[in-house]
């Protein structure tokens, strides 16, 4: 008996030790510590990317004039105005590099511009605020710019006098932008989220539809974990206890509406219908960055959609749609708005190596760091600036396109929140991350 079942058992153990040795060479792979001539190409490239930043980042800060009371920031190049979201990441990138200053400067600008209802234009030039495609409200980064500055300066006093207008901005909000319904926001339309022609929105004016929306809920919650940590180190003990209750109901709210259990993802959902709009887009994966997500379940998103070349991974980055999507392109296109349809944004790689970070997906982290900083070098080599996004599976320069030109004749390029992928690559190499925690 002992003999037949040693007999029985052996191909068994042979097959299971050839599986063993066939996937040796991957386990060793992943554990096997960086090679030095990898870490050395990584910081020539870094040393490299960073040099060419330091003649291109004053581009992005202008001096106070007009309207705008205090130093304001730009995308530089094609846009000269100074924008919500843009403003915020360019700030937190010059807080990240010592200069918390530029992103309170960028909070006092927006603040100044707040009305007695609460609303605040996302857009603002010298000569005043620049509403754009309707009257919508600037994208919910206010309290959160004011947290990250006010810690970085370690000093909370400059926004006690400015405390009620940040709270009509929450309530301003609510009233707008709510749904009671489901406890969850939504954007008015696309153009407000900053994704201008995202399909999983609604983009044009004549399209009456409007979605709960993944990044607004989310952009929304973080403002509110920001606020009740402003309350309480202004000594408002109430709003602050307030302010985190809402922040746990919205919280929870996204995952019971938003999160699609069959498909393990984040889908905005049609406010009518309460029906998901099953779209792989750019604003699926905001919730990854807060950590809305539970781990076992951020993990499985990234691994079927981020990270599969079926859907965001392509060559040259993470695209801003599924390639699956029927909308996918690579279009040139800067107006009426820019493409979100496909093409690789730096500032969503960004956004997502925070996600791939918070779910410990660090091999890739440094695969992005690697391929968009190359992707970025390559384009200021080329052109002495670079481009708002890039065709996901080609890598060429997008918009702005090369006919926009200055006086002089040359391309006007883009910088703004492009300095970001330095901050990619200095947490890859140095565990120097910005991912915009708000503890």
């Amino acid at each position: 008996m002992i003999l037949n079942f040693t007999r029985s058992i052996l191909p068994i153990m042979k097959i299971q030790k050839l599986v063993i040795l066939c996937a040796l060479p991957v386990l060793l792979l992943q554990c096997t510590p960086k090679e030095p001539a990898e870490e050395a190409q990584l910081k020539l490239l870094y040393d490299s990317l960073l040099n060419r930043y330091q003649k291109l980042q004053p581009l992005v800060i202008q001096p106070a004039e007009g309207y705008l009371k205090y130093p304001y920031l730009i995308p530089a190049g094609f846009y000269k105005q100074m924008w919500d979201w843009d403003g915020f990441f360019i700030g937190s990138h010059l807080a990240s590099a010592g200069k918390p200053e530029y992103l309170q400067w960028w909070a006092l600008n927006l603040i100044e511009g707040i009305d007695s209802t609460g609303y605040v234009s996302g857009c603002a030039t010298t000569k005043g605020p620049r509403p754009i495609f309707g009257k919508f409200a600037m994208k919910p980064f206010l309290a959160q710019g004011v947290w990250l500055a006010s810690v970085q300066l370690n000093d909370f006093k400059w926004i006690e006098p400015h405390y009620a207008s940040m709270l009509k901005v929450l309530d301003y909000r609510d009233k707008t932008q709510y749904d009671p319904k489901y406890g969850l926001y939504f954007w008015d339309i696309a153009m407000q989220s900053g994704a201008d022609n995202n399909p999983a929105l609604n983009y044009f004016t004549d399209d009456k539809r409007s979605f709960l929306a993944c990044d607004a809920s989310t952009w929304q919650l973080r403002e509110l974990i920001a606020m009740a940590g402003i309350a309480e180190k202004t000594g408002k003990a109430g709003d602050a206890i307030r302010l985190r209750a809402k922040a746990a109901d919205l919280k929870a709210a996204i995952n019971k509406t938003l999160w699609c259990e069959q498909d393990q993802i984040y889908y905005n959902v049609d406010r009518e219908t309460g029906d998901f709009y099953k779209r792989v887009s750019f604003s699926s994966f905001i919730p990854l960055v807060e950590q809305v997500a539970p781990k076992v379940k951020g993990e499985e998103m990234i691994r079927r959609y981020l990270i599969n070349p079926d859907h965001m991974k392509a060559k040259f980055g993470l695209r801003s749609l599924s390639k699956m999507d029927p909308d996918y392109n690579n279009k040139n296109v800067i107006l009426p708005f820019s493409n979100w349809q496909g093409p690789v944004w730096p500032i969503a790689n960004y956004l997502y190596s925070i996600a791939l970070k918070n779910y410990g997906f660090d091999f890739e982290v440094r695969w992005l760091g690697s391929t968009l900083g190359t992707l970025l070098l390559d384009d200021i080599r080329k052109w002495g600036s670079m481009h708002e996004n890039y065709h996901a599976d080609t890598g060429a320069p997008l918009a702005p396109a090369a006919s926009y030109v200055d006086a002089n004749g040359r391309f006007v390029g883009f910088i703004g929140w492009n300095l970001c992928i330095q901050n990619v690559l200095e947490g890859v190499l140095s565990d120097k991350w910005m991912l915009l925690r708000l503890e």
